[in-house]
């Protein structure tokens, strides 16, 4: 009877009772996967390479000077080498924290920036070389408070923007901006005005990238292109009103004339030039410069790039504008996928440092611009810059490392 039952149940289309049984269960749930992040491996090796690239130039460039001063030849190399490994080490630890951690540094950071700078313009902690004020420290611990002042300069601008949402392009907003950076980037001009230009780039860049109102940076373009033609004119006039100092308006003339001052400003550009000329296609060889014997000072710092031509030629000096170019192009990548405004706001102003400052320096070693203290990031010889440059890559990484990726 029973097995009469349950069939008549199967042919009813009823499910035995076990069946009800173990549908009635619940059904374990799938775990959640974490979501996969991004990290720009391709933007990390490339900071190796030039960084490594440029300790090996450094080496090269500086060698004959540091035996001069009684040092061994790799003088240069250890000391850029160890802050850059220090450097590198923060990068790391910088790019696996949360970007948005950063904001909470933005006032400490503009505090400590114009506190240095003031140190450093208007009492004896300023320490003066080759003429100018631009250190601060002892003789042998010291550091350039430019540099820090850039990286402040992004974190505020990429805060207060991302804050100020779509009232950006208000007056009274631009007007905050100015009030809170232009008197930090004024203290750098005074005695820097290479940096001062950087910052001011910076600025113009993030600036120009989160407002819509578009014309008034062409206006801007425009005037920095009539002043660029007419330099000369507006320096004296300058000069004369005692905006600018003499050996600002010497460097301008010396850009347009380097020929006539050739034991004077002119010394420095025009054995840039010869050894950039003397380079040809392929260079003379790694370590086989000339010009470094002496004759171009300080080869190791603004103007290696022309050391860089001489001993690899043109296809060296392509190659390394090239790499440059695949780092930018990451950067633009992180920034076009970043998480939010603020993360993407960090990247453009990281790249638009980087950007503006080897197109400086390239352009000073080439003559295209006056002659400004301006070094090539990762590869000239500079610890308070390869440090700070490591920050920012660092928070460059970061970003990446908060983009998720899609399954």
């Amino acid at each position: 009877m029973r097995e009469q039952s349950v069939n008549d149940r199967r042919r009813a289309g009823h499910p035995e009772q076990r069946g009800r049984t173990e549908a009635s269960r619940p059904q374990p749930q799938p775990k959640k996967k974490k979501p996969r992040r991004f990290y720009d491996y391709s933007l990390l090796f490339t900071i190796i390479f030039l960084t490594v690239f440029g300790l090996v130039m450094i080496y090269s460039s500086s060698s004959y000077n540091a035996q001069v001063l009684g040092q061994g030849p790799a003088y240069y190399m250890k000391r850029q080498g160890y802050i850059a490994l220090a450097g590198f080490a923060a990068m790391l630890v910088i790019s696996k924290m949360d970007y948005h951690f950063f904001a909470k540094f933005t006032i400490p950071a503009i505090v400590v920036s114009y506190v240095c700078m003031f140190l450093v313009n208007f009492t004896s902690l300023g320490i003066k070389v080759n003429g100018q004020k631009r250190w601060l420290g002892t003789r042998s611990v010291r550091f350039q408070p430019t540099e820090l002042v850039k990286v402040t300069v992004i974190l505020v601008l990429a805060v207060v923007i991302t804050r100020l949402g779509k009232k950006i392009d208000e007056w009274r907003s631009w007007g905050m901006l100015i009030v809170l950076i232009a008197p930090l980037a004024l203290m750098v001009m005074a005695n820097n005005l290479s940096s001062g230009l950087i910052i001011v780039g910076i600025g113009f860049v993030m600036m120009f990238i989160a407002c819509k109102k578009k014309w008034i940076f062409i206006l801007s373009m425009a005037l920095g292109a009539a002043v660029f033609i007419f330099a000369p004119m507006i320096a004296m006039g300058l000069e004369k009103a005692g905006i600018l100092e003499s050996y600002q308006l010497s460097r301008i003339l010396v850009w347009k004339n380097p020929e006539a001052y050739p034991r004077d400003g002119g010394y420095q550009v025009l054995q840039g030039l010869y050894a950039i000329g003397s380079g040809g296609l392929l260079g003379k060889g790694l370590g086989q410069s000339i010009q470094k014997l002496s004759f171009l000072p300080e080869p190791q710092n603004d103007m290696i790039f022309a050391i860089i031509c001489e001993e690899l030629g043109l296809f060296g000096a392509i190659s390394v504008i090239l790499i440059f170019l695949f780092m930018i192009y990451r950067f633009m990548l992180i920034a076009g996928n970043a998480p939010d405004l603020f993360g993407a706001l960090l990247v453009v102003g990281v790249m638009a440092h980087i950007a503006i400052q080897v197109i400086l320096n390239i352009a000073v070693v080439t003559n295209v611009i006056p002659n400004t203290g301006i070094t090539l990031p990762f590869i000239s010889y500079g610890g308070t810059s390869v440090l700070f440059l490591m920050v920012e890559m660092g928070m460059a990484l970061s970003v990446s490392n908060q983009i998720k990726l899609e399954r």
